[in-house]
């Protein structure tokens, strides 16, 4: 099997695992997430080396560009299931667009995006 491919079985079996979860017991998935969210450097550093692999082994099959494109299928899957909680994305929006350090909580993956989007940006105009 390859990495690609166990990538997304691991994707896959964890998605399974949540959807699962969440239609026995809803309430029993608010463990996992105070588990994730709770410890924010720890997530963030494990999020971020995984993005590093995963991101290296995609390179090794598809280009920048392409690796965008998927992006924009999942985000555009994404805002699909966001729509039917619009209440919820909403005021969400409205706390965080009126919190004036956003920004600088954000910073460090705003960076990584920046910098990825400037790779994307040059491999398809130069």
């Amino acid at each position: 099997m390859t990495p690609i491919k166990i990538i997304a079985l691991v994707f896959i079996v964890l998605a399974l695992v949540k959807l699962l979860v969440i239609s026995i017991n809803p309430s029993s998935w608010k463990t996992v997430i105070k588990a994730v969210y709770g410890k924010p450097i720890l997530t963030t550093a494990l999020s971020l080396i995984a993005a590093v692999v995963i991101l290296m082994f995609l390179l090794k099959e598809m280009t920048i560009v392409q690796v965008f494109a998927s992006m924009a299928f999942m985000a555009a899957l994404m805002m699909a299931q966001f729509a039917a909680m619009r209440k919820e994305v909403l005021e969400m929006s409205e706390k965080f667009l009126n919190d004036k350090s956003v920004f600088q909580k954000l910073r460090f993956s705003l960076f990584i995006w920046t910098a990825l989007m400037a790779w994307a940006l040059y491999e398809i105009f130069v």
